[in-house]
């Protein structure tokens, strides 16, 4: 019982950290998890986290969506997570979100370098990014990595673009939740963690608006991509030393 308390706290610091850096805890949260649970555990135990995550997101940023984007980006998101879920008993999960890792680091560290360059900000490109996000947190559980490289390109306010990225989000874990939990991935056991998780998703998302309002929007922009950067670094190091 004491290493579930220990995985709340934790909990709590990847809902802070994701609200800062506006593309939700799920990329933090998952590696967490994963020190506590078995994968498709993970998988389940992410999708109910993150719904009330985002709930809490959107009721804090709610006056700052952005509804062309969230449609174009998030339709396209929904449709991909939806398989990405229903593919996970057949792919090979881990080394797909390998290679995504390796893509993240090139990428993130190019921006971060190259301060002023961003993606293009096409329709097509929010189009690309709404799939391959939702593929990957279909599959791998988190996708909120390449969702924040994509909002990212448009140079949203940061209340925009929390907002904006929670409400995307929302129909993605809804999703991928339904299918996890058709197939047996949240277990009975774990269900007394649910009220923690509520508590957690609000206390956290909170405490990261609070710590926003004391933010640049320069130093929020290094933030989405140091975040991207350090946790794909850290996904790394555990596929390679960890997990052997």
């Amino acid at each position: 019982m004491e290493e579930y308390y220990i995985f709340i706290l934790l909990a709590l610091v990847a809902e802070i950290i994701g609200t800062i850096s506006g593309f939700g805890s799920s990329i933090l949260f998952v590696p967490i998890a994963s020190l506590f649970f078995d994968f498709k555990s993970v998988l389940g135990i992410t999708a109910v986290f993150h719904v009330f995550s985002n709930l809490s997101k959107i009721a804090l940023f709610r006056k700052g969506i952005q509804k062309d984007i969230v449609l174009k980006l998030g339709i396209p998101a929904v449709i991909s997570v939806t398989l990405g879920a229903l593919l996970t008993t057949l792919l090979p999960t881990k080394q797909i979100e390998l290679v995504m890792n390796f893509l993240l680091i090139g990428l993130a560290f190019y921006l971060l370098t190259h301060f002023e360059k961003t993606l293009k900000q096409t329709d097509s490109n929010l189009y690309f990014g709404g799939i391959l996000s939702g593929f990957l947190a279909g599959v791998a559980g988190t996708g909120g990595a390449i969702r924040g490289l994509t909002l990212a390109a448009f140079q949203l306010p940061k209340d925009i673009f929390i907002a904006t990225s929670a409400m995307i989000d929302l129909g993605v874990d809804f999703s991928r939740a339904l299918v996890y939990l058709y197939n047996g991935y949240f277990l009975q056991e774990y269900i007394y963690l649910v009220p923690f998780l509520i508590g957690t998703s609000i206390l956290g998302s909170y405490i990261g608006k609070q710590i926003l309002k004391k933010t640049s929007e320069k130093t929020f922009h290094y933030i989405v991509l140091g975040i991207v950067l350090i946790t794909a670094l850290f996904q790394l190091y555990k596929y390679f030393f960890i997990n052997q």
